[in-house]
Order: C-alpha cells, then structure tokens, then sequence
C-alpha cells in the first residue's frame, strides 16, 4: 500500500495527497482513467446536493455534502497539476486574488455606502478584470450552461443594467401577454416551426416578470413543481379510494378531483 499517514482528523493538505493516491499508479483504477469530461456531471449533481442540504437547513448533511464538492474541486485540479498545467494552490490563489480585487472597501481605500454600492464596484471591476467593453460582451460571458431561467435572468439583468427595460412590471406583463397571444396563434395554425420558439419567449417574458416582482424564477417554478406533486399526489390517493381509473376518465371528472385536492391545501 501506498506511504499514508492516518490520522483522527484529516484536513485540504490530506485530500490533495489522498486524491493524489487515488489518480497514481497503483491507486485506484476507476479515479485514474476519469477525465473533466467524464465526472462534470458530478460537479452538478454534488453542488445541488449542497442546496438541498441548505433547504432542508441540514447543517450535518451540508458539512457531508461541501466535502463531496470540494473533493470535485481537487479531483480536477488534480487532473491539470498532472499535466503541469495548474493545481489546486493555483485554483486558490486565483480566487483569493479575485476577491481581494473585488473588494476594494475591505482590502483598500474605496468608501462604499452600502450592498449596492458593492455590488456596483463588483461588476465594474469584474468587466474591466475581463476587458468587457460592452453590454453585449458581459452577455456573452454568461455561460450557456446554466439552467435556461436562471441565464434568462442574468441575462435580463445586464440589460436592465444597460437601461434596456420596461419602467414597470405592467410593460413587462403586457409583452408576456403579447407572447402567450403569438403562441396561441402558432398552436391554433399549427405552425410547428414557430411553436417552440414563441413558447421560449413565453417562458423569457415570464422571467421578465419575476424580477420585478422580486421573485427567482427557479425558485418559483421549483415551489410550483413542489405544489404540482402534493396535489397530484392528492388526486391519485382520491381516485384510488373512490375505484375511479384515472387513465379512462374524463379530464373534467379527474379536474373535480384537482379542485377538491386544492381546497385540502386551502383548510
């Protein structure tokens, strides 16, 4: 076995010479053949692992669940220190770099007079960090990747930023009305060609709308996801206890079973 201290309690030093272990010859054969490509799907799921833990205000699983991501972390610096690219105290120094810069009222002479004059500095800073001249690049730089309402609002934002947005929320309710109206009359021609796309403006309108009602709209479709399943689960249980076979029945009949699962919420 390889040379390993063991110890009552381990620290970052002791996951980069375990990860080390793991990738070298002799170690174990599943961690040596991944690659970034292979384990990013990890990544995503350990860091909604985190949220959950943080939902469920779980402080014991959240302190598992941040090892489980931290342990991503150091797996794929570890990859790049093996091709003498960087290693995990390059990931380090990067990010300690970056907010000392980004926080010139702490680590320097700046007077800010509250959260948003921070977040203000911040986005200067961070565009000038990254030669963004324009609206357009700080768009850009938001990454494709992210799930489609949360880059919707980012997106949204950095144009609003740019003054490119309604005055109100009404301007912004009128367009989203003025999208469900265009996929109508796709659906109604069916135009499949344009179906999607205005069902995509649709859901780009709707985000338009929760920020100004100050509402996340991943937050808000997840609550309605949540209130979908508790009434669907609703229904199930009351068409099984009253012999009614929900895939022949009619949907108006399975509907009064909706309403009357949406009432229990109510009382």
């Amino acid at each position: 076995m390889t040379d390993f201290e063991f110890k009552s309690q381990y620290d970052i030093g002791d996951l980069i010479r375990i990860m080390e272990i793991l990738r070298a010859p002799g170690g174990c054969p599943w961690d040596a053949e991944q690659t970034h490509e292979s384990i990013k799907k990890n990544l995503i799921e350990e860091t909604y692992e985190v949220i959950e833990a943080i939902n469920k205000d779980d402080k014991e699983l959240m302190c598992e669940e941040l090892g489980d991501l931290l342990m991503q972390v150091v797996f794929h610096a570890q990859m790049e220190k093996e091709n003498n690219v960087f290693d995990f105290s390059t990931v380090a120094d990067g990010v300690c770099k970056k907010l000392i810069e980004r926080h010139p009222h702490v680590f320097g002479d700046v007077s800010v007079s509250g959260v948003g004059d921070v977040l203000t500095n911040w986005d200067a800073i961070k565009r000038k960090s990254k030669g963004q001249k324009s609206t357009t690049q700080a768009m850009q730089s938001v990454p494709r990747e992210l799930p489609a309402l949360m880059r919707a609002t980012k997106l949204q934002k950095k144009a609003a930023d740019a003054g490119f947005d309604w005055s109100e929320v009404n301007g912004a309710l009128d367009k989203l009305e003025e999208e469900i109206g265009e996929l109508r009359r796709a659906v109604e021609n069916n135009d499949k060609a344009n179906m999607s796309e205005e069902l995509g403006d649709v859901l780009f309108s709707a985000v338009n709308v929760s920020r100004f009602i100050k509402s996340d709209a991943e937050e808000a479709l997840t609550a309605a996801n949540d209130k979908f399943l508790s009434r669907f689960t609703q229904v199930e249980a009351l068409a099984a206890e009253r012999g009614i076979d929900m895939r022949s029945s009619d949907i108006s009949e399975l509907d009064k079973l909706w309403d009357e699962a949406k009432a229990k919420e109510i009382m």
